[in-house]
C-alpha cells in the first residue's frame, strides 16, 4: 500500500452522450467524442490505511454526503479487484468549479480510479481503467485518455470504453470557458439521462449519432476547424433540444449563456473563428485557434454576465504527481 496522487483533466464532449442502456454500469445509448482539457484539472490523493473505520473523503474542502457515498462505492469496486477490505483516505481538489456542467465528475473519477488502483498495487491497462472509471462516472471513462477521445458505446461492460484517436500534439485548439455562474446545477446529469427517452426528438437523434461521430473525427483528422466548429455547434443545439423537450424539461441555460452564444456568433461575423458548445450546464465552452484566443477571451471577459474565463488547451492522459494533498 502506498499514498498516490494523480492529476487528471476534464474533457469537453464534442459529440455528447445522453441516455443509458444500463444505469448501474453506465452504458451509454450512444458513443461520443471529446477533447481532453488541460487547464480544467482535478488532483486527487488516495491512501488505504489500516486504522480507518470508514472511508475519509474530502472534495473541495467539503465532505458532502451524496458525493462521499458515490466515491465510497467506487472505492468498493477497487477493493473488490484488489481483494482487500481496508478503508481509504481521499482528498481531491479542482482548478475549476464542480457541479456546474464542466465535467468535474469526469476528471474526478478518472483521478480517483488511477490513484486508487495504483495505491493498492493494481497495474491496469488504459482500457481496463476506462471500463472501471466509467462505472463511477460515464464521462470519466474518456478522461483516463489523452488528446481527442472516442467512447465506444458497446452492449456490455467490456465493450464500452474509450480510446485516444489523436494525441494532444495532433492539433492545437484552444477552449475559452465562459463561466456565467458557479451555482450547482438544479437537475443532475443522472436525472437528465433517465428522462432522455421522453423527448420526441430522442430516437431521431440516436439514428444519426454514429454518422456525426465519424464526421467529427474526420474534421479533426483533417484539421478543418470550420467544419469541426460547425458540427460541434449544431450538435450542442440539437443536444439541448432533447433536454428542453424531455419530461420534466431540463432548462440548463442562464441569460448569460445566451449572451455568450450570441457574442460568439458576432465574433464569427467579424472574421474571428469561434464556436460555442455547452454540456449539461449553463457555462459555455468557446473553441478557437491559438492566434485568436486573446481577442476571444478579452471579448467574453467584458460581458456583464461572465464572472471569469478559463483558458484550456488539448490535454494529455492523467499523470501521477509527487505533491500529495495530505
Amino acid at each position: 500500500m502506498r499514498k498516490v496522487t494523480v492529476k487528471a483533466s476534464s474533457d469537453l464532449a464534442l459529440v455528447k452522450y445522453w441516455g443509458k442502456k444500463d444505469e448501474k454500469l453506465r452504458l451509454p445509448e450512444n458513443g461520443s467524442v471529446s477533447m481532453i482539457l488541460n487547464g480544467l484539472d482535478t488532483v486527487t490523493t488516495v491512501e488505504f490505511q489500516e486504522q480507518l473505520k470508514s472511508d475519509s473523503i474530502v472534495i473541495q474542502n467539503e465532505a458532502d454526503e451524496e458525493e462521499t457515498s458515490r466515491v465510497s462505492k467506487h472505492l468498493d469496486r477497487i477493493r473488490s479487484l484488489a481483494h482487500i477490505s481496508m478503508f481509504a483516505k481521499v482528498v481531491s481538489q479542482n482548478t475549476f468549479p464542480k457541479g456546474t456542467g464542466l465535467s468535474s465528475s469526469g476528471s474526478g473519477f478518472a483521478a480517483l480510479t488511477i490513484a486508487g488502483t495504483k495505491a493498492v498495487g493494481l497495474e491496469l491497462s488504459e482500457r481496463e481503467l476506462s471500463i472501471l472509471a466509467r462505472q463511477g462516472s460515464g464521462t470519466a471513462c474518456r478522461c483516463v485518455c489523452g488528446g481527442f477521445v472516442e467512447w465506444l458505446d458497446g452492449n456490455t461492460s467490456d465493450e464500452s470504453y474509450s480510446v485516444s484517436r489523436f494525441p494532444s500534439s495532433h492539433w492545437d485548439i484552444r477552449d475559452v470557458v465562459a463561466v456565467v455562474s458557479e451555482d450547482k446545477k438544479t437537475v443532475s446529469s443522472t436525472e437528465g439521462h433517465a428522462a432522455a427517452h421522453t423527448s420526441p426528438f430522442y430516437q431521431q437523434r440516436l439514428l444519426h449519432v454514429s454518422e456525426k461521430i465519424q464526421r467529427v473525427l474526420d474534421a479533426i483528422k483533417r484539421k478543418d476547424f470550420e467544419q469541426l466548429g460547425t458540427l460541434v455547434e449544431t450538435e450542442t443545439l440539437e443536444f439541448h433540444s432533447i433536454l428542453l423537450t424531455s419530461t420534466p424539461p431540463l432548462i440548463a441555460w442562464y441569460p448569460g449563456t445566451v449572451e455568450v452564444m450570441r457574442t460568439v456568433q458576432t465574433l464569427r461575423k467579424n472574421g474571428i473563428p469561434a464556436y460555442f458548445t455547452i454540456n449539461t450546464g449553463f457555462n459555455v465552452h468557446v473553441l478557437t485557434l491559438p492566434e485568436h484566443e486573446n481577442v476571444v477571451q478579452e471579448t467574453l471577459s467584458k460581458l456583464p454576465s461572465v464572472q471569469k474565463t478559463i483558458l484550456a488547451t488539448v490535454g494529455n492522459a492523467p499523470t501521477e504527481v509527487a505533491d500529495h494533498l495530505f
